[in-house]
């Protein structure tokens, strides 16, 4: 039942793809539109990412051993795309550090969290992962579906988040059916009950340590107290309102028979896909105009 809800024509492409390489000045410290709150909210987040889709990875890892041939590879693929965009978000959080920002506080948090799952059992760093990996998916289809998100940002910052998010998409199905696998001798009622129990408990550290990191990098550009805290719960929650916007998303976890593909959102992969290849091909016909009438 699992395997039928991921479409069968899903195919699960990493692209290797580099950003930010080739600036010749040090990012702006406010590079999402001049937007302390903004900016705050997309570096606090990508701090996160290189230890903790490393995690991911060997969560689902943990379980490839006696999956059907078809989930082996698309777990194969998962670990390809997380790597890499493990490697870019490193690259990026050096462009945060770069634009005079101390990071140490986050990465220690991140650190001290991940530490805690090391004496937990796999399925549980599994079930974990299978939520996160919820909420990356359903923020990744607001970040393509409504240009809002990230339309003050730099191009090069824009091309990175856009890019995470379509494969993000892509491979949101992974942790969950390697899950279903792991688990396929529990009843339904035990699946629902545990992923539900880890999901709510999984939303309140991600927001409340999401918030935490926002005031700490807002707490060093000078805005603390309660300008900085009504500053992010209106951008989280009104406009543009990441939180607000997902909430659907978010509770559709607890439905009976929830799969991440009963939304079928490829489309915001083409869409990503034609965008990125018209900006590449823009982009040298500029630089080269005489190539281009050869």
């Amino acid at each position: 039942m699992s395997r039928a809800m991921t479409p069968a024509d899903l195919i699960i492409t990493p692209r290797d793809r580099r950003f930010g390489r080739d600036q010749e000045t040090v990012q702006q410290r406010w590079w999402h539109g001049n937007d302390p709150f903004a900016t705050a909210f997309y570096n606090a987040l990508s701090l996160t990412f290189p230890k903790g889709e490393a995690f991911f990875v060997e969560s689902v890892k943990a379980f490839r051993d006696g999956t059907p041939d078809r989930l082996g590879q698309e777990i194969r693929a998962f670990t390809k795309q997380e790597v890499m965009h493990s490697r870019e978000h490193v690259a990026f959080n050096r462009r945060v550090i770069d634009a005079g920002y101390d990071v140490t506080r986050i990465e220690r948090q991140v650190a001290e969290s991940l530490e805690l799952t090391r004496d937990r059992p796999p399925i549980a760093n599994l079930i974990v992962t299978m939520a996160l990996e919820h909420f990356t998916a359903i923020i990744a289809q607001q970040l393509l579906a409504n240009p809002k998100h990230l339309a003050g940002a730099d191009a090069e910052s824009r091309q990175l988040w856009r890019w995470h998010a379509a494969e993000e998409i892509e491979h949101k199905g992974v942790a969950y059916d390697t899950f279903l696998h792991a688990t396929r001798d529990w009843t339904r009622w035990r699946r629902w009950k545990v992923k539900s129990i880890v999901m709510l408990k999984v939303t309140q550290q991600f927001t409340t340590k999401r918030i935490t990191g926002m005031l700490d990098l807002l707490a060093q550009d000078g805005i603390t107290g309660p300008r900085a805290l009504a500053g992010i719960l209106r951008y989280v929650f009104v406009s543009p309102g990441m939180f607000r916007k997902v909430a659907g998303a978010w509770l559709a976890w607890f439905l009976p028979g929830f799969h991440p593909w009963k939304h079928d959102d490829r489309a915001l992969i083409g869409l990503y896909e034609s965008d990125y290849q018209a900006a590449v091909m823009s982009h040298e016909g500029a630089a080269a105009p005489v190539a281009a009438h050869a």
